[in-house]
C-alpha cells in the first residue's frame, strides 16, 4: 500500500463515525428496530459498532506492542443477537466514537516499519496493520449504508 492510497483510508476511517451519525439522524423507536430483508436493524447496527470497533481497538494495539501478535476473532452474530435488545443507541456510538479516536491517534504515529508489522488471525491467518486499516476504513460506512436502507434513504 503505498503512502497516498494508505493517507486515504486514514481520512475514510476518521469520517466512519460521522457517516454513522449523519445515517442515524432523527431516527424514530421504529426505525431503530426496522430490517430490511433479515439484515439487522439501526439499533443492532448501532451496538454491532461498538463491539467491533473495541475490538478492534484492541487488534491494532496487540499489532503494534506484541511480538508475533494473535488477533482473535469473536461472534459477530452472537454478539449482535444477544447483547442489543432494547438498549439505548447513544452509550454504543460513544463507544464507537472514542474508540476510533483513541485509535486515529496511534495511525498518525505509526511509522513505516509499523505499517509493515503482520500477526495471526485466528480465523482469517495472515493478518497485518494494513489490513486491520484496510477492514475498518470502509467498516462504518459499509453499515451507514445499512442504515440508510433499513430507514428506506438509499
Amino acid at each position: 500500500m503505498n503512502t497516498e492510497e494508505r493517507a486515504r483510508l486514514i481520512q475514510q476511517y476518521r469520517d466512519g463515525y460521522r457517516e454513522v451519525t449523519e445515517a442515524l439522524e432523527g431516527i424514530t423507536d421504529d426505525e431503530l428496530d426496522r430490517s430490511v430483508e433479515g439484515d439487522w436493524t439501526p439499533r443492532q447496527i448501532a451496538h454491532h459498532l461498538a463491539d467491533s470497533e473495541m475490538m478492534s481497538a484492541i487488534r491494532i494495539r496487540r499489532l503494534l506492542a506484541e511480538p508475533d501478535p494473535v488477533i482473535y476473532g469473536y461472534d459477530e452474530k452472537a454478539f449482535a443477537e444477544r447483547l442489543t435488545s432494547d438498549r439505548p443507541i447513544a452509550q454504543s456510538l460513544e463507544a464507537m466514537r472514542w474508540a476510533r479516536e483513541t485509535c486515529a491517534q496511534l495511525l498518525d504515529r505509526m511509522t513505516e516499519a509499523d505499517w509493515r508489522i503482520v500477526g495471526t488471525h485466528t480465523e482469517s491467518g495472515r493478518y497485518g496493520t494494513e489490513d486491520w486499516l484496510k477492514i475498518y476504513a470502509a467498516h462504518a460506512h459499509d453499515h451507514a449504508g445499512q442504515i440508510a436502507r433499513a430507514r428506506g434513504r438509499s
